[in-house]
């Protein structure tokens, strides 16, 4: 029997196909992880400050389903400590395959990443280094935190 399985599930409670996870007000579960999106727009200093005081930090994309935003919104990757080095913000270094490097014009002082259009709407959702100053909203993530059994799951 899997073992997984099991484990997934030895905390059920009201709905039991589901593992009660827990994010706050504010914030939205998507497998696992809780987002929460700005409506504000802010720099990118900022914006990562308005997510550690929330216990999170802004959003690493590391599946293709992440990319897939509606919107201009600050992702947490720069090149600031290194000129042409991307890093997440957990300091992990960037993977390529979730990146529209071509987009990465990379002039100087462009060191903040943001997702969405480049320009007309027939453009694919990509990644554009941006000026870290220019006002954007943001998408902030955290790891969802695993309730008691006695909880609501939602």
């Amino acid at each position: 029997k899997n073992k997984m399985a099991d484990h997934h599930h030895q905390n059920e409670s009201v709905n039991p196909d589901e593992t009660c996870l827990k994010c706050g007000a504010g914030w939205e579960l998507h497998g696992g992880t809780c987002y929460n999106f700005s409506t504000g727009k802010s720099s990118w200093t900022e914006s990562r400050r308005s997510c550690r005081d929330l216990g999170g930090d802004l959003v690493k994309i590391d599946s293709r389903e992440e990319q897939e935003a509606e919107d201009k919104f600050w992702i947490g990757l720069t090149d600031s400590e290194l000129e042409g080095r991307w890093l997440w913000v957990d300091g992990s270094p960037l993977n390529e395959r979730f990146d529209c490097s071509e987009n990465f014009l990379n002039p100087a002082g462009e060191d903040c990443v943001r997702m969405g259009e480049r320009g007309g709407a027939s453009d694919l959702k990509c990644w554009l280094d941006k000026s870290c100053d220019d006002p954007h909203k943001s998408i902030c993530e955290k790891t969802a935190v695993s309730g008691q059994t006695s909880c609501v799951c939602g």
